[in-house]
């Protein structure tokens, strides 16, 4: 008896995300670490007002270098908890940030896999080169064959739909 051939099984297409829906996850993400940052900020902002002078006396020497000092430390902060949010929700079993999750998108290597922290890590810095060049680094995801920004294409990663 003759046994019928079995078809290979196709994968899906990837759809890969585009700069306007990547741009609403940012945009969501941004709110809610924007919310966090105010606070950190009230927070700090109450120390740096213990050090205002008062009408009429100078800032010395000793409380401008507290005030450089604390807004050091608030900058190196907020750059801790958004590394933290980014580096270790998209490295996550989600594969996504909030803003991600909420538009059914994620973050994957080359071959669709989920990323290693140290990948997610190198995706977040890379981010920083992005934005150097004018942003043109976020702006290649409208025109590249992907849809990978520069900080996607240093990390060897993409930004597919779930859905």
């Amino acid at each position: 008896m003759a046994s019928a051939a079995v078809a290979p099984v196709q994968p899906a297409p990837v759809k890969y995300a585009g700069f306007w829906m990547r741009f609403a996850a940012w945009f969501i993400d941004a709110v809610l670490l924007g919310i966090v940052n105010g606070i950190i900020s009230a927070f700090f902002g109450g120390g740096l007002a213990a050090l205002a002078p008062r009408p009429g006396e100078e800032l010395s020497p000793a409380k401008l270098a507290a005030v450089f000092g604390a807004l050091g430390t608030m900058i190196l902060v907020t750059v801790a908890i958004q590394f933290a949010y980014f580096a270790f929700l998209e490295s996550s079993e989600k594969q996504a940030t909030v803003g991600k999750m909420i538009l059914g998108l994620k973050v994957t290597d080359l071959n669709g896999r989920r990323i290693s922290f140290g990948r997610a890590a190198g995706r977040f810095f890379g981010k920083f080169l992005s934005s150097l060049i004018l942003g043109i680094g976020y702006i290649m995801v409208g025109f590249t064959e992907k849809k990978q920004g520069l900080h996607d294409m240093v990390a060897s990663t993409l930004v597919v739909s779930a859905k």
